[in-house]
């Protein structure tokens, strides 16, 4: 019976595989970081080795950046389980995603005096990240990989 059902759809090729497993081992250790964030705080900063001035930078961190940065990472475990799952709902969770963290990487840039003390090389890593998975999810889907 699924073999009916199956028949019209292309073969899943090897490296959605591997990029799925990479999508959900960086967006998991995203979402393991920003749970610790908030339930550790400044003990979890000191741990992965934060200096002063960043760990203060984050104790004023605005309320709508923490909505941001939620968005942002979880968008991104949503749509790393929906690749998983083979849903094309994927591409649109890491979209959202990637304004998401495009928000907090113009919030860093932007912020007076925050470039001397949070680097954004890494949130313009993360985007460009966001983006790659945001863009594999909509090519699989036009490929038909994704349902």
């Amino acid at each position: 019976m699924t073999e009916a059902i199956d028949a019209g759809r292309p073969a899943v090729p090897w490296h959605f595989w591997l990029v799925t497993l990479v999508a959900l081992l960086w967006n998991g250790f995203g979402g393991y970081d920003y749970t610790m964030s908030h339930l550790q705080g400044e003990a979890y900063y000191r741990q992965v080795g934060m200096t002063d001035a960043q760990i203060a930078y984050m104790a004023t961190f605005p309320v709508w950046m923490h909505a941001v940065w939620a968005v942002g990472v979880w968008g991104s475990v949503v749509g790393s389980l929906l690749l998983l799952a083979r849903s094309r709902w994927a591409a649109y969770a890491f979209a959202v995603s990637t304004l998401g963290a495009a928000a907090s990487l113009v919030y860093n840039i932007a912020t007076p005096g925050l470039l001397e003390v949070m680097s954004p090389v890494m949130p313009t890593v993360i985007v460009v990240i966001c983006l790659v998975f945001a863009w594999y999810a909509w090519l699989m889907t036009k490929r038909g990989v994704l349902r």
